[in-house]
């Protein structure tokens, strides 16, 4: 099982040698963590996350880049290559691309996932 590794200061998240833009936000907990595959009927998530923590305003997960807020820019945002700019806009969910989701999902559910500065 591969470990996921997310990079806050870089905004990405890696595994198998390969490291892929993701957007973040200020309560995103930092830790190790169990990623476990959800299914989920609220809007804009695409069926499922990848959870990962929970607290008292709701769950933590990697996700499918949200988009259901047009004015945040989050697809544009994601493809940006300044890391700065995929930093403090989520509510602490880490967003992919959902290619990148659909991968992370293929290989990694289950698996630990690092959250670190």
């Amino acid at each position: 099982m591969e470990t996921v590794i997310v990079h806050l200061m870089a905004a990405t998240i890696c595994w198998a040698n390969q490291c892929h833009p993701a957007l973040i936000g200020p309560k995103t907990p930092q830790g190790t963590f169990i990623l476990q595959h959800r299914r989920t009927s609220d809007p804009g998530y695409g069926g499922d996350v990848l959870a990962f923590a929970k607290d008292d305003t709701g769950v933590y997960a990697v996700h499918r880049v949200w988009t259901l807020k047009p004015k945040q820019r989050r697809l544009e945002r994601l493809r940006d290559g300044d890391a700065s700019s995929r930093k403090d806009v989520t509510d602490g969910c880490i967003n992919v691309m959902p290619s990148v989701y659909d991968e992370l999902v293929s290989c990694c559910s289950k698996s630990t996932i690092i959250i670190e500065p």
